[in-house]
Protein backbone atom coordinates (compact mmCIF):
# COMPACT_ATOMS: atom_id res chain seq x y z
CA UNK A 1 0.00 0.00 0.00
CA UNK A 2 1.16 3.34 -0.98
CA UNK A 3 2.21 5.34 2.05
CA UNK A 4 3.92 8.81 0.37
CA UNK A 5 1.42 10.12 -2.06
CA UNK A 6 2.44 13.35 -4.87
CA UNK A 7 -0.18 14.85 -6.07
CA UNK A 8 0.08 16.74 -9.66
CA UNK A 9 -2.45 20.31 -8.67
CA UNK A 10 -3.95 21.68 -11.66
CA UNK A 11 -5.84 18.92 -13.68
CA UNK A 12 -5.86 16.88 -10.81
CA UNK A 13 -6.64 19.03 -6.97
CA UNK A 14 -8.16 21.40 -8.82
CA UNK A 15 -9.96 22.56 -12.01
CA UNK A 16 -7.79 25.40 -13.13
CA UNK A 17 -8.93 25.43 -17.07
CA UNK A 18 -10.95 28.85 -16.75
CA UNK A 19 -7.91 31.14 -15.17
CA UNK A 20 -4.88 29.10 -17.04
CA UNK A 21 -6.18 29.22 -20.59
CA UNK A 22 -7.99 33.12 -20.30
CA UNK A 23 -4.32 33.89 -18.74
CA UNK A 24 -2.45 32.60 -22.17
CA UNK A 25 -4.99 34.64 -24.25
CA UNK A 26 -4.03 37.54 -22.24
CA UNK A 27 -0.41 36.61 -23.11
CA UNK A 28 -0.97 35.56 -27.02
CA UNK A 29 -2.64 39.20 -27.52
CA UNK A 30 -0.01 40.89 -26.12
CA UNK A 31 1.94 38.95 -28.41
CA UNK A 32 0.72 39.48 -31.44
CA UNK A 33 -0.47 36.05 -31.41
CA UNK A 34 -4.30 35.76 -30.39
CA UNK A 35 -6.24 32.68 -30.20
CA UNK A 36 -10.19 32.94 -29.44
CA UNK A 37 -10.53 29.68 -28.81
CA UNK A 38 -9.78 28.62 -25.29
CA UNK A 39 -10.17 24.54 -25.90
CA UNK A 40 -7.25 24.97 -27.97
CA UNK A 41 -5.40 26.16 -25.08
CA UNK A 42 -5.80 23.09 -22.97
CA UNK A 43 -2.38 22.03 -24.23
CA UNK A 44 -1.29 24.22 -21.61
CA UNK A 45 -2.60 23.26 -18.40
CA UNK A 46 0.54 21.08 -16.62
CA UNK A 47 3.32 20.95 -18.75
CA UNK A 48 6.44 24.27 -18.14
CA UNK A 49 4.90 27.65 -19.42
CA UNK A 50 8.20 28.32 -21.22
CA UNK A 51 8.55 25.50 -23.06
CA UNK A 52 4.78 25.56 -24.12
CA UNK A 53 4.82 29.07 -25.47
CA UNK A 54 8.05 28.18 -27.03
CA UNK A 55 6.14 25.11 -28.94
CA UNK A 56 2.91 26.99 -29.79
CA UNK A 57 4.68 30.59 -30.87
CA UNK A 58 7.44 28.70 -32.65
CA UNK A 59 10.24 30.30 -30.43
CA UNK A 60 13.95 29.04 -30.52
CA UNK A 61 14.31 28.00 -27.03
CA UNK A 62 18.11 29.23 -27.31
CA UNK A 63 17.45 32.25 -29.57
CA UNK A 64 14.18 33.84 -28.74
CA UNK A 65 14.47 33.44 -24.95
CA UNK A 66 12.86 37.21 -24.76
CA UNK A 67 9.76 36.83 -26.74
CA UNK A 68 9.30 33.68 -24.66
CA UNK A 69 10.02 35.44 -21.10
CA UNK A 70 7.40 38.01 -22.47
CA UNK A 71 4.79 35.90 -22.69
CA UNK A 72 5.78 34.32 -19.38
CA UNK A 73 5.64 37.85 -18.16
CA UNK A 74 1.73 38.56 -19.53
CA UNK A 75 0.88 35.60 -17.95
CA UNK A 76 1.49 36.09 -14.92
CA UNK A 77 0.26 39.11 -14.87
CA UNK A 78 -2.83 38.67 -15.26
CA UNK A 79 -2.82 35.43 -13.05
CA UNK A 80 -1.67 37.29 -10.10
CA UNK A 81 -4.19 39.69 -10.54
CA UNK A 82 -7.43 37.21 -11.80
CA UNK A 83 -6.38 33.97 -12.67
CA UNK A 84 -5.68 31.99 -9.79
CA UNK A 85 -9.41 32.95 -8.40
CA UNK A 86 -10.94 31.33 -11.74
CA UNK A 87 -10.13 28.20 -10.30
CA UNK A 88 -12.39 25.15 -8.32
CA UNK A 89 -11.28 22.15 -6.27
CA UNK A 90 -12.72 19.42 -7.79
CA UNK A 91 -15.51 17.93 -5.73
CA UNK A 92 -14.99 15.13 -3.55
CA UNK A 93 -11.46 16.14 -3.23
CA UNK A 94 -11.25 18.09 0.44
CA UNK A 95 -12.73 14.63 1.40
CA UNK A 96 -10.36 12.53 -0.36
CA UNK A 97 -7.66 14.11 1.38
CA UNK A 98 -9.68 14.31 4.92
CA UNK A 99 -9.45 10.88 4.82
CA UNK A 100 -5.63 9.87 3.20
CA UNK A 101 -4.28 12.43 6.39
CA UNK A 102 -6.66 9.91 8.53
CA UNK A 103 -5.17 7.18 7.26
CA UNK A 104 -1.89 8.59 8.07
CA UNK A 105 -0.28 9.19 4.30
CA UNK A 106 2.54 11.32 4.15
CA UNK A 107 0.73 14.51 1.47
CA UNK A 108 2.71 16.59 -1.02
CA UNK A 109 1.77 18.60 -3.74
CA UNK A 110 4.34 18.20 -6.89
CA UNK A 111 3.37 20.70 -9.26
CA UNK A 112 4.90 22.51 -12.48
CA UNK A 113 2.92 25.45 -11.17
CA UNK A 114 4.99 28.70 -9.71
CA UNK A 115 5.21 27.73 -5.61
CA UNK A 116 4.45 31.67 -4.87
CA UNK A 117 0.61 30.46 -6.28
CA UNK A 118 0.49 27.35 -5.80
CA UNK A 119 0.86 28.21 -1.97
CA UNK A 120 -1.40 31.13 -2.61
CA UNK A 121 -4.20 28.71 -4.54
CA UNK A 122 -4.12 25.79 -1.59
CA UNK A 123 -4.30 28.57 1.01
CA UNK A 124 -7.36 29.92 -0.37
CA UNK A 125 -9.19 26.64 -0.50
CA UNK A 126 -8.24 25.68 2.68
CA UNK A 127 -6.26 22.53 1.70
CA UNK A 128 -2.90 23.10 2.76
CA UNK A 129 -3.12 21.64 6.46
CA UNK A 130 -3.21 17.85 4.26
CA UNK A 131 -0.35 18.35 2.82
CA UNK A 132 3.41 17.68 4.72
CA UNK A 133 5.17 18.68 1.21
CA UNK A 134 4.62 21.55 -1.35
CA UNK A 135 6.69 21.97 -3.99
CA UNK A 136 6.02 24.00 -6.91
CA UNK A 137 8.14 25.30 -9.78
CA UNK A 138 10.07 28.29 -9.13
CA UNK A 139 10.19 31.70 -11.03
CA UNK A 140 12.80 31.40 -13.23
CA UNK A 141 13.61 28.15 -14.85
CA UNK A 142 16.07 26.43 -11.55
CA UNK A 143 13.17 23.93 -10.54
CA UNK A 144 10.54 24.22 -13.83
CA UNK A 145 10.17 20.17 -14.87
CA UNK A 146 7.98 17.72 -13.24
CA UNK A 147 11.02 15.37 -12.60
CA UNK A 148 12.88 19.03 -11.02
CA UNK A 149 9.80 18.91 -8.58
CA UNK A 150 9.61 15.84 -7.72
CA UNK A 151 13.20 15.26 -6.95
CA UNK A 152 12.79 18.31 -4.62
CA UNK A 153 9.78 16.38 -2.84
CA UNK A 154 11.92 13.58 -2.77
CA UNK A 155 14.84 15.41 -0.61
CA UNK A 156 12.32 17.13 1.39
CA UNK A 157 11.24 14.15 2.62
CA UNK A 158 15.01 12.74 2.81
CA UNK A 159 13.36 9.91 0.70
CA UNK A 160 15.61 6.75 -0.01
CA UNK A 161 14.79 3.50 -2.06
CA UNK A 162 12.64 2.20 1.11
CA UNK A 163 10.38 5.39 1.21
CA UNK A 164 10.17 5.37 -2.79
CA UNK A 165 8.76 1.60 -2.90
CA UNK A 166 5.88 2.91 -0.98
CA UNK A 167 5.67 6.13 -2.90
CA UNK A 168 3.45 7.35 -6.08
CA UNK A 169 2.80 10.21 -8.44
CA UNK A 170 -0.68 11.42 -9.11
CA UNK A 171 -1.70 13.50 -12.06
CA UNK A 172 -3.47 13.56 -15.57
CA UNK A 173 -0.85 14.38 -18.01
CA UNK A 174 2.06 12.35 -19.45
CA UNK A 175 4.34 14.85 -17.75
CA UNK A 176 3.16 13.11 -14.33
CA UNK A 177 3.99 10.04 -15.81
CA UNK A 178 7.10 10.00 -17.60
CA UNK A 179 8.62 12.01 -14.14
CA UNK A 180 7.14 9.62 -11.68
CA UNK A 181 9.30 7.05 -14.04
CA UNK A 182 12.76 8.82 -13.93
CA UNK A 183 12.14 9.47 -9.85
CA UNK A 184 11.94 5.27 -9.74
CA UNK A 185 8.26 6.60 -8.38
CA UNK A 186 4.73 4.42 -9.61
CA UNK A 187 2.33 6.48 -11.26
CA UNK A 188 -1.42 6.98 -10.81
CA UNK A 189 -3.00 8.60 -13.78
CA UNK A 190 -6.60 10.34 -13.23
CA UNK A 191 -8.51 10.85 -16.54
CA UNK A 192 -11.10 13.37 -14.45
CA UNK A 193 -8.20 16.40 -15.36
CA UNK A 194 -7.02 17.28 -18.97
CA UNK A 195 -5.13 14.19 -20.75
CA UNK A 196 -6.53 11.79 -22.27
CA UNK A 197 -6.75 7.68 -21.22
CA UNK A 198 -4.77 7.28 -24.58
CA UNK A 199 -2.36 9.54 -23.60
CA UNK A 200 -1.75 7.81 -20.28
CA UNK A 201 -1.65 4.70 -21.34
CA UNK A 202 0.50 5.38 -24.22
CA UNK A 203 3.37 6.81 -21.16
CA UNK A 204 2.49 3.37 -19.07
CA UNK A 205 1.11 4.95 -16.06
CA UNK A 206 0.57 1.98 -13.65
CA UNK A 207 -3.13 2.68 -12.86
CA UNK A 208 -5.47 5.11 -14.31
CA UNK A 209 -9.19 6.10 -12.84
CA UNK A 210 -11.57 8.05 -13.81
CA UNK A 211 -13.22 9.82 -10.70
CA UNK A 212 -11.85 10.93 -7.35
CA UNK A 213 -13.90 8.21 -5.70
CA UNK A 214 -12.05 5.63 -7.28
CA UNK A 215 -8.77 7.07 -6.97
CA UNK A 216 -9.91 7.06 -3.40
CA UNK A 217 -10.09 3.08 -3.61
CA UNK A 218 -6.81 2.67 -4.87
CA UNK A 219 -5.11 5.08 -2.89
CA UNK A 220 -6.83 3.31 0.50
CA UNK A 221 -7.58 -0.29 -0.07
CA UNK A 222 -5.16 -1.44 -2.84
CA UNK A 223 -1.91 -3.06 -1.69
Amino acid sequence: MFQYILLDMDGTLTDSMEGITRCVQYALEAAGRPEPDRKKLLPFIGPPLRSQFAAWCGYDREKETDKIEFCVSKYRERFREVGWLENRVYPGMPKLLARLKAAGKTLAVATSKPIEFTEKILEYFELTPYFDVIVGASMDEGRETKYDVIREVLRRLAAGEEEKARMVMVGDRFHDVEAAKKAGLASIGVTFGYGSREELLSYRADRIVDTVEELGEVLLTEE
